[in-house]
């Protein structure tokens, strides 16, 4: 298993714009992400520094594998 490394909210959300999702809405410090084709949304909170439970969670409902996530980050 990859591992995976701390970063921000911020950080999480442009990785997920690299993959083709776009902001819908944020209210508070959660940034809904969405993706029309295939249709897919995620919940990314604006915290420093993500769970590394909950940026898995994240890769896995935006249907990303880990390795496919970290070339987004970079």
């Amino acid at each position: 298993m990859t591992k995976l490394p701390r970063i921000a909210g911020r950080d999480c959300v442009q990785a997920l714009e690299r993959a083709g999702f776009y902001r819908k809405r944020q209210t508070g410090s959660h940034v809904v992400m969405r993706r029309d084709e295939p249709f897919t949304q995620v919940v990314v909170p604006d915290h420093d520094e993500l769970d590394r439970g909950t940026l898995r969670a994240i890769i896995r409902q935006a249907g990303l594998s880990v390795e496919e996530f970290l070339r987004f980050l970079r």
